[in-house]
């Protein structure tokens, strides 16, 4: 998982522009595999960031432009008592408030260090939202997103009314910029 010791880090280039993602393997193994191989699949290529809630997080990874759900892989588990925190800048898996373990492929990053979101005990209302990476590059295209209008759309609520892209999801090697 790592490059030459390093943490993978991986590129969302959205149409807003790119989003550097540095990716902590040793503190959520699983989160980051899982990550990656929905990233290495092209999975994550033409969704959207489907839910922005301004001041807190946008949100990403499950639905196409016209917000079609994509098709995921099983549930992981979570890791969202490994001491990482929701604090600005970091990424971490979205879950569904009816289940601890029931991460897939959706995730957001979150604008503000968001305390409630941290795990803080082993029961449905304290467990949780898994870390497992920050930005590195790009924070002021997530501060964008994140102040986008939004309106109800299919169902859905807090969508941003201009679509926000994610033209492709790449990991990246660190020789290549040498």
């Amino acid at each position: 998982m790592r490059v030459n010791g390093a943490n993978p880090k991986v590129v969302l280039k959205t149409n807003m522009g790119d989003i550097e993602l540095e990716l902590y393997p040793d503190k959520a193994p699983i989160s980051v595999e899982n990550f990656l191989s929905y990233v290495n699949s092209g999975f994550y290529d033409n969704t959207i960031f489907h839910r922005v809630i301004k001041g807190a997080i946008i949100q990403g990874g499950g639905y196409t432009e016209d917000l079609e759900k994509k098709q995921v892989n099983d549930p992981i588990q979570n890791e969202a008592n490994n001491r990482l925190k929701n604090n600005r800048g970091t990424i971490a898996y979205a879950r569904l408030p009816t289940g601890i373990h029931t991460a897939t492929s959706q995730f957001f990053i979150n604008l503000a260090n968001n305390r409630s979101l941290d795990y803080t005990s082993n029961t449905l209302s304290g467990y949780g939202y898994a870390v497992f990476g920050k930005v590195t590059e790009g924070m002021n295209i997530v501060d964008k997103i994140g102040s986008m209008s939004v309106s109800t759309q299919k169902g859905l609520q807090n969508v941003p009314v201009k679509p926000v892209i994610i033209l492709s999801a790449k990991a990246i090697d660190e020789e290549e910029d040498d």
